[in-house]
């Protein structure tokens, strides 16, 4: 997948999409700063819509980034076809740009920097919650270095 251009100024929020939980995390196009948001509860894939009503218009993004769960060939999985159908409906409930980005490395990476975070004392292990968000911050961090 090749980067698209970067969303219009402001803020654009990225998702690491789950059957159980969605991480949210919120990036600036205009810094590059990304920082994780929530780990929300999600329904067998079916995201807690309130919580996500409330997220958009706290910080009315100007686009949205979802991570594209791909295999280590670049092939799609059942989960695939699931963060794709995730994407179609945020783009069609909130009308604005998704771009779909290859999330492949975010989880290792998001448990790396909490790995780290524990070492130094900054995170417990009850904020393992959040871990989905700190995959979200990654995908999200990738999408804007790659648009840059």
């Amino acid at each position: 997948m090749s980067p698209p251009a970067l969303a219009a100024a402001g803020s654009v929020l990225g998702f690491d999409f789950g059957r159980r939980c969605i991480g949210v995390a919120v990036g600036e196009t205009v810094t590059g700063g990304v920082r994780p948001l929530a780990a929300l509860t999600a329904r067998n894939g079916e995201p807690d819509w309130p919580a996500l009503d409330t997220l958009l218009h706290t910080w009315m993004p100007a686009a949205l980034v979802v991570g594209l769960p791909l295999d280590h060939d670049g092939g799609g999985r059942a989960i695939t076809a699931a963060a794709r159908a995730f994407a179609a409906q945020l783009r069609a409930r909130y009308a604005l740009p998704v771009h779909l980005y290859d999330e492949r490395h975010s989880s290792q990476e998001a448990t790396r920097r909490f790995a780290a975070q524990r070492a130094r004392g900054q995170r417990r292990r009850r904020d393992a919650a959040r871990l989905d968000a700190v995959a979200a911050a990654v995908i999200l961090e990738s999408w804007l270095g790659a648009s840059r």
